[in-house]
């Protein structure tokens, strides 16, 4: 089948680490178009490529079916609006937007136009994640009564020239990395009737927010279960990436998925064992089984931020149900507006 031309709206961490290497590696996608306003750092990797100076020229070519947006949160409504008008396919950078309206918008042009936008949910193949939903779905722990999420990483600095760190043009860790916790605990448990959470700026001279603990009450598929999702930038000492207990046993998992760090590090992901933890990261499950007690090293699957992309392949050539369709996901974006009006107002938000 035709390949899927693609645009790349930017060029700097996000499109280096988290999509290009993705795109470029997938026959079935051609990196046709890169946005770099004033370098040509994508020139040495991906020399294939045109490099073009303006998101307008990009979405101008008629020969583009799809168009990444991966610019600062602030641009993502105005670009996919464009792009969708344009005719384009659109997958977005989490969260979306930093707006719910917006983001309905989006969708309601999409499906309007005949037009796909997806969400870039790609932590839904974390090694880590993928482990949880296994043992959910083997029933090792029994009814499931409390869950925790932990995203624990140490930078006591503000790095500077950063709109992550500046606010100006969004950012903070509750839109960041709040957005992955979130769509998780949605994915596993369904919509909470009700958020609590306590956000803060714990390092020197901070900006934006870099702590949060959001609390779901009652969720959908669990109205019982204890639901807590935590990150910080001051863990020094990471503490478990995910914590399950049961009424059969527990299961507590450290370590971050190790797609990222290989990325950053410039392995592609076509190298052997990609994705694979080592075993020092396998997860710790105590159970029991046919009245036996079960304590063990647990091995999950491998994560995969590759299957993103041929699902989005598959959707466009096959038909196949888009596993991050971006409608989907506004609720993720209610949960974040939520959680600030919870922690301004110090009370419970009521979802439905």
């Amino acid at each position: 089948m035709e390949v899927i031309k693609t645009g790349l709206a930017a060029f700097g961490m996000s499109g280096q680490v988290f999509h290009a290497p993705f795109i470029s590696s997938n026959p079935q996608f051609e990196l046709s178009k890169i946005v770099e306003r004033s370098k040509n750092l994508s020139k040495e990797k991906y020399p294939k490529a045109e490099i073009v100076r303006s998101f307008d020229e990009l979405i101008a070519d008629a020969q583009l079916e799809l168009i990444i947006i991966n610019t600062p949160d602030s641009t993502h409504y105005e670009y996919a609006k464009a792009a969708l008008l344009a005719g384009k396919h659109v997958v977005i950078e989490k969260p979306i937007t930093s707006n719910a309206d917006q983001a309905k918008e989006l969708v309601d042009i999409a499906k309007s136009k005949n037009l796909m936008i997806s969400a870039y949910q790609n932590r839904r193949w974390d090694a880590d994640f993928l482990a949880v939903k296994e043992i959910l779905a083997k029933n090792l722990l029994g009814r499931v009564v409390e869950f925790e999420s932990t995203f624990s990483r140490y930078r006591n600095f503000i790095k500077p020239g950063t709109w992550k760190e500046t606010g100006e043009l969004g950012g903070g860790l509750t839109y960041n990395i709040g957005s992955h916790l979130i769509d998780q605990a949605v994915r596993l448990f369904g919509l909470p009737e009700a958020v609590y959470a306590d956000l803060g700026t714990v390092r020197t001279g901070g900006m934006v927010d870099d702590y949060f603990v959001i609390r779901f009450l009652r969720p959908a598929l669990a109205p019982e279960l204890k639901v807590s999702l935590k990150a910080s930038y001051l863990m020094r000492t990471p503490e478990p990436r995910f914590v399950l207990h049961g009424t059969l046993g527990s299961f507590v998992k450290y370590g971050i998925d190790r797609q990222e760090e290989d990325l950053i590090a410039g392995k592609s992901p076509l190298e052997q064992n990609w994705g694979k933890e080592d075993e020092e990261f396998y997860g710790w499950l105590h159970t029991e089984a046919d009245g036996r007690e079960i304590n063990t090293r647990y091995e999950g699957p491998a994560g995969n931020y590759g299957a993103f992309y041929e699902n989005i392949y598959r959707h466009l050539r096959l038909n196949e149900a888009l596993e991050t369709d971006a409608s989907e996901v506004l609720d993720v974006i209610r949960i974040i507006e939520a959680a600030y009006q919870s922690h301004k107002e110090e009370r419970i938000i009521h979802l439905r």
